[in-house]
């Protein structure tokens, strides 16, 4: 029996088996709004047997984008663009989940195939903001430090972008702490440098980001799931790191978080990190085991062998998969082949089966 492909069940939710699509940013929409190729590209891997598809790191406000191109939820037509995706990934028998983020310090920059830059605000780019006026490189804008009303306001922009995820259809929702946008810059010693409430000790430094998770968790409805994704590390000293992650853990599932998304690093341009296959499993592992909940592991997860292996030792409940659903929608069944393991294709391609 595979332990990759036995079913999951976090509250009234039940995925079909334990592999995911992670969030991966597109770079293609306008305005924020979803269009065909979000539909095809996450439809691709619905059909392609993934339990769980995960809309990429999607913004609560224009200001919080990566870049000019990034998706946004932050009014009813956006919520509306994303109905017929989320009901496709429906229909295919996969969950449809969605990551609700803000960029923080790292935002107006152009699209990473064009040039790797900031934006200026005379390009189609605006002033990023974050905790602390501290930029994120040598090229990269001074960000302006928000105000205690402009972080009750983004409270709120966080609660009502979960709201319209839920009139689009999701039904998973995952909150982004991670790789150095806004809620891991609160989060990080390195870049919170506060003196207020907001700053300084680790109950300062985690008070935004758990107020943002009570308030997603008071509108997202009890059925159904809600996912963090954090940096367990910043690979930094002197940074944010494992033993402050399990506290972290530990008050998000007081405030009723399903699943921590594991991953590491994205604070700083120069962090000494070497990646090799599975890297960050052992962050999983030891979430999973300190705080006694459930955690997915990613980064580098490649082989069907090697998935396996992560569910079936106990390192996650789940694992979630990025540039190999790029290089392969079909991903999982071709796992389920190379696991022996017979599951369901879709009808219009059970003759390649």
């Amino acid at each position: 029996m595979s332990k990759l492909f036995s079913p999951l069940k976090l509250r009234n939710t039940e995925f079909k088996n334990r592999i995911f699509v992670s969030p991966m940013c597109q770079y293609s929409s306008r305005e924020g709004m979803p269009n065909d190729w979000h539909l095809v590209h996450l439809g691709a891997r619905a059909v392609g047997g993934a339990a769980l598809v995960i809309a990429e790191a999607t913004a609560v406000s224009p200001e919080g984008r990566i870049t000019p191109w990034d998706n946004g939820i932050w009014s009813d037509p956006h919520a509306q663009a994303f109905q017929p995706i989320a009901a496709f990934i429906k229909a295919q028998g996969a969950i449809p989940g969605i990551q609700l983020g803000h960029t923080g310090r790292k935002a107006s920059t152009e699209a990473p195939w064009r040039e790797r830059r900031p934006l200026g605000e005379n390009e189609g780019g605006w002033k990023p903001v974050a905790p602390s006026p501290l930029p994120f490189d040598r090229c990269s804008p001074v960000p302006r430090e928000l105000t205690v009303a402009e972080i009750a306001e983004l409270v709120s922009k966080f609660a009502e972008a979960a709201g319209r995820s839920l009139q689009a259809g999701f039904e998973v929702l995952e909150i982004h702490m991670a790789h150095g946008y806004l809620f891991h810059q609160f989060l990080s010693p390195l870049t919170n440098q506060r003196s207020d409430r907001y700053g300084g000790s680790l109950e300062n430094r985690l008070r935004f980001p758990l107020e943002a998770a009570r308030a997603i968790r008071k509108i997202w409805p009890d059925s159904f799931p809600l996912f963090i994704r954090i940096s367990c590390t910043d690979w930094v000293e002197n940074g944010w790191d494992l033993a402050q992650s399990f506290e972290l853990c530990r008050r998000l599932k007081e405030i009723g978080v399903d699943l921590i998304d594991c991953s590491s690093g994205g604070i700083v341009p120069d962090a000494p990190i070497s990646p090799g296959p599975g890297f960050q499993t052992p962050f999983s592992a030891a979430v999973r085991q300190q705080v006694g909940m459930p955690t997915g592991a990613v980064g580098l997860i490649t082989e069907p062998a090697q998935a396996e292996q992560i569910i079936s030792t106990g390192q996650a409940d789940a694992v979630l998969l990025g540039r190999e659903f790029l290089r392969d929608p079909y991903w999982p069944l071709h796992a389920a082949r190379a696991l022996g393991v017979d599951i369901p294709w879709p009808k219009q391609y059970e003759r390649a089966k």
